[in-house]
């Protein structure tokens, strides 16, 4: 796996920044605080969201911002992916609004299922990414501190170990729960044979027999009641019927004396409603007289002959025709007044924005007049600073002439001066690195000397130690300490020169920069002699102009003037005729009343009719119901007849005699010899479920055989299968064991080489011990600071080459991320750790991404990215830079 590809949005200390991720060693290089490490954690957080922050999701939303957002693109297993994520801050919360990964696969949208998938992809989740490749910062000692329990527990997790110890854990839970089923399985199949013995003994099909005789016997008796009660029940239907006869016609004869009296009713409140109807005629009579002398006094004041429909409708066209030439009038009027207030109001409005436009004009003609005098004023001034500018020109180029260069190439002077003062700090450097080794072997030897111990060997001596290797070691350190003098010489030498070629670059810059004023000046000295002229006729111009204007707007004034009086004449006979159609109205209303009131009359001889026709509806009725009240009379007086009492009398003694014989069979007999039946079949039942019981126990009794049998060989096999998890985790982990100490042992040895340690011993637990050269073991803890962060890096890359080969081609790691390795690492260190990545890139690992603000790891960068902060705003910029030239610059400096 490999990044290709970040871009950030308002993500902690960056505004917005992207940045291509190339193959090799990439080094983020900056001052502590410029947000060098908020880049590699944009690529952890892309991954897997909010379980790759130490905090809340709101930590991450640049201050003051509404939202971030973060885009990775990556390479994996021959497949490019890309994963988007917006957070987007409300009050106090952060939520994620948006996560999408893009792949091969398709389209997987979700935090958790893209946190999910990625995991899937590169076999390892967050905790498990940290531990393998990205060392972050602060945590280099991570798994050096760490006891050997938590350490064996990383680690299996990222060999796969841990799977196997869950199988085995489930293979264990499964063996168990076989044992638990079998148990019972057991303690069941002893029941269900108890049973069937029980079962056995009883002389079930005899008892069955004895119990089927007896149930016959009362199956007859039952009978012979049942036949019985039928005819006593043919009895009692016979009396019910004679009974039921004679109650229908008694209800048949109340119903026709009920409905004699509701015609009677009926009959009788018909006659009340007649007589008030009349009463109601009588005064629709008086009210119509009453409409027609109010008729009359309508027409007297009005034009018409008489209150026909035909002489109102023609007053009503007269009227019309007559308003119609009225209107017409009036809005041929209205339109003149109106056309002359609108000529006048635009002749007025016409001649206020002629005005307006010559106040314009002169004032622009002010203003240009105005802009020639400044522009007249500032040429002078650009004329005055021409000069100055052609006198410093001149300065210049008379102090090139004495110098080793031409004007223009003092650039390249200044770049060859400091790659020879960066050659000789760099030599300086290496000769001091070497002084303070000699000096630190000078010291080791007289002390061991001074113990009287071997000066070389360190093993105890008889008599004064030798001595040869102290002379050889202070003559060592005093042909160095000579070196140093001389490079210190030549370092201030090649400072002096690049100073003088720092001051002529000075001075062609500031060259370069007056001839660029110099043209821009004589630019504007153009321009400005340029603007006077046009200005000045522009000016002349708008003045004439506006006395053009004037007059023209006088002449509108005055025909506004006119068209307002011919509007005022108008108005005047608009007047006029706005009253003669009010007297028409008023002619309309009188009209309107007499029609109200022809109108009013006629209502009330509808309604005089109405009721009249509704009095003899009424009359009409009541006929029919008196032939109606008649015909069921004499209907009442033919059931009575009818009714025979002695019948019905008969009737319910025959009723009462099989009643009492169906209740005393039924209630008392045939219940009792029922429920013997009943009781006789339950125990027939009881018999017959008993022995298919006995079959159905055979038959379970052979099943929990075979299930047993079976059970028992399951457990067999799940205890091996438990036993070799165990065995096949424990193998696979000394092998690891093996191959990481050797690799650890390798990777140790190329970074801290020296005559201290011997080697490092990983045991089958993963606890670590450091034997130095004479044999004496050391705890990690026991090292110095320096030493520690080396072997903890060397452990850290030991298991990254571990999974690296192990899983290799069917899931490529992610880039080996160090997040400011240097911070425990003086100098020295520092070159051993340049080396450790030179191998790690050498064994095929394709992308190093390191973080640092340490300036000698820049050397050992393929691509170099520069993170600064602006101190004003506080946010971080990202600059990919040619590591060659800033190693150089950081050398000079």
């Amino acid at each position: 796996m490999r990044f290709t590809h970040i871009a950030i949005r308002n993500f902690k200390p960056y505004e917005d920044a992207e940045l291509d991720l190339r193959d090799g060693v990439t080094v983020i290089h900056g001052v502590n605080g410029s947000g060098k490490s908020s880049l590699l954690e944009a690529c952890f957080f892309a991954l897997y969201g909010s379980k790759a922050l130490a905090g809340t999701l709101e930590d991450v939303v640049t201050t003051g911002a509404d939202d971030a957002e973060i885009a990775l693109e990556f390479v994996h297993d021959g497949g490019e992916y890309r994963i988007d994520r917006r957070i987007r801050v409300s009050g106090d919360r952060a939520t994620t609004a948006k996560c999408v990964l893009d792949g091969p696969e398709g389209t997987v949208e979700g935090a958790r299922d893209v946190r999910r998938h990625v995991a899937s992809l590169l076999r390892m989740d967050a905790e498990a990414f940290v531990n393998c490749a990205y060392v972050q910062q602060g945590e280099v000692n991570k798994l050096i501190n760490a006891t050997p329990s938590q350490r064996q527990d990383m680690i299996d997790d990222l060999l796969q170990l841990g799977k196997l110890e869950a199988y085995r854990e489930r293979a264990g839970n499964a063996r168990l729960g076989v044992e638990d089923v079998l148990t019972k399985k057991r303690s069941v199949l002893e029941d269900v044979e108890s049973q069937i013995e029980a079962k056995e003994d009883a002389d079930l099909h005899a008892t069955l027999n004895a119990l089927e005789s007896k149930l016959d016997s009362l199956d007859e008796q039952i009978s012979n009641y049942e036949a019985q009660r039928d005819k006593a029940k043919s009895a009692l239907d016979a009396a019910e019927a004679t009974l039921d006869e004679h109650a229908e016609k008694r209800e048949r004869l109340d119903e026709i004396e009920a409905a004699i009296e509701d015609l009677t009713a009926k009959i009788a409140a018909d006659e009340t409603k007649r007589d008030d109807l009349s009463e109601r005629i009588r005064d629709l009579d008086a009210a119509a007289d009453e409409l027609e002398s109010d008729i009359d006094d309508a027409l007297a004041r009005t034009d018409l002959a008489d209150a026909s429909d035909e002489a109102i409708a023609d007053a009503r066209e007269a009227l019309s025709e007559r308003e119609a030439e009225l209107r017409d009038d009036l809005s041929e009027a209205r339109t003149r007044a109106q056309a002359f207030e609108t000529q006048a109001e635009r002749l007025a409005e016409r001649a206020d924005d002629l005005e307006s436009r010559a106040a314009e004009k002169r004032e622009a003609a002010e203003a240009d007049a105005e802009t020639a005098a400044e522009a007249e004023r500032e040429l002078d001034s650009f004329c005055e600073t021409r000069g100055e500018l052609r006198s410093s020109l001149d300065d210049a180029e008379a102090r090139f002439e004495d110098a080793p260069v031409e004007l223009g190439e003092a650039a390249d002077l200044l770049e060859e001066r400091r790659e020879a003062r960066s050659d000789a700090r760099e030599s300086l450097a290496e000769t001091e690195t070497e002084l303070k080794n000699a000096r630190e072997r000078l010291a080791e030897a007289e002390r061991l000397r001074d113990a009287g111990k071997c000066p070389e060997c360190g093993q105890p001596v008889e008599g004064s130690p030798h001595v040869d290797a102290i002379s050889e070691r202070e003559a060592a350190v005093e042909s160095l300490e000579a070196d140093r003098e001389s490079l210190e010489s030549a370092v201030e030498s090649r400072s002096a020169a690049v100073e003088a070629a720092e001051a002529l670059v000075e001075v062609e810059n500031r060259a370069s920069s007056q001839r660029d004023r110099l043209d821009l000046v004589e630019e504007r000295i153009a321009d400005r002699e340029e603007t006077v002229e046009s200005r000045r006729e522009a000016a002349a111009e708008k003045r004439e102009a506006a006395a053009e204007l004037e007059a023209e707007a006088e002449e509108k004034r005055e025909a506004a003037t006119t068209q307002a009086e011919r509007a005022e004449e108008v108005a005047e006979t608009v007047d006029s005729l706005e009253s003669a159609l009010d007297a028409l109205d008023d002619r309309r209303d009188r009209l309107d009343r007499v029609e109200s009131l022809v109108d009013a009359r006629a209502e009330k001889i509808d309604m005089r009719d109405r009721l009249r026709e509704k009095r003899e509806t009424l009359a009409e009725v009541n006929r029919e119901r008196r032939e109606h009240l008649r015909e069921r009379r004499e209907r009442r007086d033919e059931l009575r007849e009818t009714v025979d009492e002695e019948a019905v009398e008969g009737a319910k003694q025959r009723k009462e005699n099989a009643a009492a014989y169906l209740e005393r069979v039924e209630d008392e007999v045939l219940p009792e010899l029922r429920d013997d039946r009943d009781e006789l079949q339950s125990r027939v039942g009881g018999v017959e479920a008993e022995l298919e019981q006995l079959d159905i126990l055979r038959e379970r009794r052979d099943h929990l055989a075979e299930r047993v049998d079976a059970l028992e060989s399951v457990h067999e096999e799940v205890s091996t299968l438990e036993s070799t998890y165990g065995d096949l985790r424990a193998e696979l982990r000394q092998r690891n064991v093996e191959v990481l100490e050797r690799m650890l042992n390798e990777t140790f040895d190329l970074v801290y080489a020296n005559d201290a340690y011997s080697r490092i011993r990983l045991d089958g637990e993963y606890g670590l011990t450091v034997f130095q050269k004479d044999g004496t073991a050391l705890e990690p803890e026991q090292l110095s600071g320096g030493e520690r962060a080396l072997f903890n890096l060397s452990l850290r890359c030991a298991i990254y080459r571990l999974l690296a080969e192990g899983i290799d081609g069917a899931a490529p790691l992610p880039p080996l991320i160090l997040d400011e390795p240097t911070v425990f690492l003086d100098d020295g260190h520092v070159s051993r750790l340049v080396g450790l990545v030179e191998d790690m890139q050498s064994r095929g690992v394709k992308q190093i991404l390191i973080v640092s603000h340490d300036d000698n790891l820049v050397g050992a960068a393929d691509d170099l990215v520069r993170v600064e902060k602006n101190p004003t705003t506080n946010r971080s910029t990202v600059e990919r830079t040619d590591a060659a030239t800033v190693e150089s610059a950081l050398a000079d400096d």
